[in-house]
């Protein structure tokens, strides 16, 4: 089955789906849209909740329209890892979760782009006055630390018992 070839991928593919749609779902359930932005102080001054929304890209740019591309990004993305996890090589694990997570976050922000025109962000650190942002981002960043750590290690991927595409007898 394609699926067990590179697990991990799928796993945290979904499951960083999952938590992204379930934490812009609370968000937009427990707060209001207002202007100025609704906000709960976790940390005040630090750290915040703030419901936003974004029509652009990361960071809001491109927020001033035509980011229509944006929506098709995300689904070339998405289907480009998609496929390269089910037909292409067994991945090591840290390129497996990096893939994986990049792979949630694109489908995260993908699908709110399609079906609302925009992104939901919450993620408000204050301190150093960074732009608002949701766990898609998250993922997608974390992602790409994993593939930067996969680039030095030397991991081989595992090969079941009996499987000759490792180059063994």
């Amino acid at each position: 089955m394609k699926f067990k070839k590179n697990p991990l991928f799928w796993i945290a593919g979904i499951l960083s789906l999952i938590v992204d749609h379930l934490t812009k779902f609370w968000v937009v359930q427990t707060f209001e849209l207002t202007d100025p932005a609704q906000t709960l102080p976790l940390w005040p001054d630090v750290f915040h909740f703030t419901y936003v929304i974004n029509t652009g890209a990361a960071f809001s740019l491109f927020s001033n329209g035509g980011v229509l591309w944006l929506r098709w990004l995300s689904l070339g993305v998405s289907l480009g890892l998609m496929a390269m996890a089910w037909w292409g090589p067994k991945l090591i694990r840290w390129e497996q979760i990096g893939y994986g997570l990049i792979l949630g976050g694109a489908l995260g922000n993908g699908i709110d782009r399609f079906v609302s025109g925009h992104v939901v962000d919450f993620l408000d650190f204050r301190l150093i006055r960074f732009p608002i942002f949701n766990l898609a981002d998250v993922s997608i960043n974390i992602g790409i630390i994993c593939l930067l750590i996969a680039m030095f290690i030397r991991e081989q991927p595992r090969h079941p018992p009996g499987d000759r595409s490792s180059g063994r007898p």
